[in-house]
């Protein structure tokens, strides 16, 4: 499992740690029932706090991605075809809306920016 954090991103780094874990649930680099680090190995490995590691390891439970086994560690979960599905949709709604921001930011129209989307959906 590759993370890279970025220390000057206004994204906290239990969200990013979070996000690139889904990321290898979702691409299938990390398996169902693949044992995650612990808690303190990845903190070490990332040199960061081992509460931030945990938090995002808590996040990752409460939507479904791992299932923590007390004593014995955390591992990703079970795959669920539509969680994952959901999560994909997720992510390219976030890719979009970034998207849009940076459109909107450059002082494109909404025109211009339906006709950018026809343009790439036609390659």
């Amino acid at each position: 499992m590759h993370i890279i954090l970025n220390n000057t991103s206004m994204v906290p780094i239990y969200e990013q740690l979070v996000e690139q874990i889904k990321n290898h649930i979702i691409n299938g680099e990390l398996k169902e029932n693949e044992a995650l680090p612990s808690v303190r190995t990845l903190s070490g490995i990332l040199k960061i706090s081992a509460l931030t590691v945990k938090k995002a390891y808590d996040r990752l439970e409460e939507e479904g991605f791992v299932v923590t086994v007390h004593g014995k560690g955390t591992y990703v979960a079970p795959t669920n075809r539509a969680l994952a599905f959901e999560a994909r949709r997720k992510s390219v709604e976030e890719d979009f809306a970034r998207a849009m921001e940076k459109a909107r930011a450059v002082g494109m129209s909404p025109e211009e920016i339906r006709e950018m989307v026809e343009i790439l959906l036609e390659e």
